[in-house]
Formats: structure tokens, C-alpha cells, sequence
């Protein structure tokens, strides 16, 4: 099959024929049929993270399942499937107090001495988080994936395996927005929009959105923006004070950096949590003083939206089915899996919501 491949840091994909080695145990094969191009594998790519090399990188993904092993119990053979990186055991201590996205207990290889998933001439290549997707096909763990109904159209489904999951996660889930509350959020890329809609569908009265660019804060008012504020002009920070007589109850960074999540705290009024969503580089440290911690502003973290993605994904395509979640909407461009460079560039430029790469 063919598969996107990096291999070295900085750098490209190669797009190279790979094997796929046939499911066992617990393992589905699954054809892709749609995959999201995210931030995540950009900062991969120009080494703000690691991985280990040589990679095949994609995890937002949409497909059929095509065979699996014989220990698998929740999907089938033809069920349409969303496949998530937050794998869980079901039986540790996050796992059983509802929170199976911090579950640490589930290996995400195969056992020593089993042969590789993926592979290219007896080689080992690794497969970034257990997906994979920027691949024709994808073996994965069964805990990986969540049946969909088969009407959703795939590049949709997509995207609710990782920008809208955990957008809308960061709201619902690691925050509980409250309605008829205040919302910033600082970052108005996929994640960040899909922060805004959550606000809005949670009933916020005012949710504020920042950015340096004028497409992306362009496309906040459409997906919920009450506020807009253009970062690369003003100071962000005291611009949402005076919006709101004294800061936001709620904020969140979709970005990634100390910088902005140390903003996101300082717009915050007394009592507020800011929710940290982007991917901080490794090493880096972010500031809270004493003063904010006397002031009962708080910062959390926040893990691909504190999902339970089984009973989160359905759900929010029945928002999209309902008309209540935008979807179709998010999507800024359709490409094969040759163009997959040309649209991590498109991201990176900040030119691009999503980017999709459908296999069909």
C-alpha cells in the first residue's frame, strides 16, 4: 500500500510502498477513507515534538473496517468507524473514574518478538500514536476506534476523531462552560474554532475570539464569535477586559505556547479557568503568579478534550445531524495523499482550517 513516510526531522514526507501486516488479537484493518491534516504533525515535522523515525504520522482519520482479528468484539466486517489516538484499557484507576483519555495502562505496540504492523522490506516503521493514517490502510487496536452511522460522510467523521473532539471536549468536558457565561479563546485554527462553536452551543453569552489573522477571525464570527479581537494589533488582554468589565469566566489557548496561555490566565476575571488545549513544546514552562493563585484563577491542562470518544463521538455527529455542529464548514480544501506536503505548508501558513486527504 501507500503511505506517507518521514524520515528525518526537519523534514517532508516521501510517499513509498509500505507493508500492512494482517490483524491479530485485538487488531482491525481498516481501510482509510478520509484524513485530517493537524497541527500536531506539523510540529512534527519541524521537530517541536518527537517521534520516532521513520514514521508514518495521521491520526484524525474516517474508514471501512475491511478484516479483523479473532479477539475483536466491537466492530465488523464493512462497519464505518472514526478512529481516535486515545486508546484505553477500561480497568485502571482513569479508566474506572471516568476518564479513560488519561488511561496509561494499554501498550501501544505489539508484544516483543511479534512481527511489525507496519513495515517496508522487513523493516520496522513506526506507526505514530497506533494509527497511522496518512496511509492507504490502517491496522489498529479495536480500542482505537467508535462505530459511526454509515451516513456521515467520511471527511466529516474525520475530523471529529481529533480538531472537534477536542474542541468541543475542552468546552463540554475539561471546563464545563456554564451558559450565560463569558468565553475567550486565543487560537482560531480547527481546535480553536471548534472551542468557539462549543461555547456557543453551551449557551455562552459572549465568547471572544483572538487571533492574528483576519480569514481565521473571519471564520470565528461564522462559527460563533460574538467578539473578534485582532492580536497582531492590539494587546489582547487588555482589549478583552474592557470587552468584559474586568475579564472572561472561561478561556482557552489553542496554540501551544507559554506566551498565550500566560495571557489566556491574564484575561481571566477572579474565580476563571483558562484551559491549555494547544501542544506545548517539550521543556517549555508557563508562568502563574502568586497573585493570580490568591485571585482563585486557575490553569489545567487538558488531553484531546478530556474524551470518553465512545459515547463523545457519536454524540457530536448527532449535533452535525441535528445542524447544531458545524462540520462541512471546517473543511478548507479536499487533496490526495500525494499533497500532503502542500498541505501542511497551507497550514502552516495559517491559510487553512483543515485540509483533507480522501483516499477515494
Amino acid at each position: 500500500m501507500r503511505a506517507a513516510v518521514l524520515r528525518e526531522v526537519p523534514g517532508k514526507f516521501s510517499i513509498e510502498n509500505v507493508d500492512l501486516d494482517k490483524p491479530r488479537g485485538e487488531e482491525v484493518r481498516i481501510r482509510t477513507m478520509a484524513a485530517g491534516v493537524c497541527q500536531t504533525e506539523l510540529h512534527i515535522m519541524e521537530g517541536r515534538n518527537p517521534a520516532l523515525l521513520p514514521t508514518v504520522l495521521g491520526h484524525e482519520s474516517a474508514g471501512v473496517v475491511t478484516a479483523i482479528g479473532e479477539d475483536v468484539t466491537h466492530v465488523k466486517l464493512g462497519d464505518h468507524i472514526v478512529t481516535c489516538v486515545s486508546r484505553f484499557c477500561g480497568e485502571c484507576r482513569q479508566c474506572l473514574t471516568g476518564h479513560p483519555s488519561l488511561c496509561h495502562a494499554v501498550s501501544t505496540g505489539r508484544a516483543a518478538g511479534a512481527p511489525p504492523a507496519l513495515s517496508q522490506n522487513g523493516n520496522s516503521i513506526n506507526q505514530f500514536v497506533g494509527l497511522a493514517s496518512f496511509a492507504e490502510e490502517m491496522l489498529v487496536h479495536e480500542r482505537n476506534t467508535v462505530k459511526i452511522d454509515r451516513d456521515i460522510p467520511f471527511d466529516r467523521a474525520a475530523l471529529v476523531g481529533c480538531a472537534v473532539l477536542t474542541g468541543c471536549g475542552a468546552v463540554f468536558n475539561s471546563a464545563q462552560v456554564r451558559a450565560g457565561t463569558t468565553v475567550a479563546v486565543i487560537g482560531c485554527g480547527g481546535v480553536g474554532l471548534n472551542c468557539i462553536q462549543g461555547a456557543r452551543i453551551a449557551g455562552a453569552l459572549r465568547v471572544i475570539a483572538i487571533d492574528k489573522s483576519a480569514a481565521k477571525l473571519a471564520l470565528a464570527k461564522q462559527f460563533g464569535a460574538t467578539d473578534v479581537i485582532d492580536a497582531s494589533s492590539c494587546d489582547p488582554v487588555a482589549a478583552v477586559r474592557d470587552l468584559t468589565l474586568g475579564g472572561v469566566e472561561y478561556s482557552f489557548e489553542a496554540i501551544g505556547l507559554p506566551s498565550t496561555i500566560e495571557q489566556a490566565i491574564a484575561m481571566l476575571s477572579r474565580g476563571g479557568v483558562t484551559t491549555a488545549i494547544g501542544m506545548i513544546p517539550d521543556g517549555a514552562t508557563v508562568r502563574v503568579s502568586g497573585a493570580d493563585m490568591m485571585a482563585e484563577r486557575r490553569l489545567q491542562g487538558c488531553r484531546m478534550g478530556s474524551n470518553r470518544f465512545r459515547l463523545d463521538v457519536p454524540r457530536l455527529l448527532e449535533l452535525y445531524k441535528q445542524g447544531r455542529l458545524m462540520l462541512d464548514e471546517l473543511i478548507s480544501d479536499r487533496v490526495d495523499l500525494d499533497s500532503v506536503n502542500q498541505a501542511c505548508a497551507k497550514l502552516k501558513s495559517g491559510a487553512a482550517a483543515r485540509s483533507v486527504i480522501m483516499f477515494e
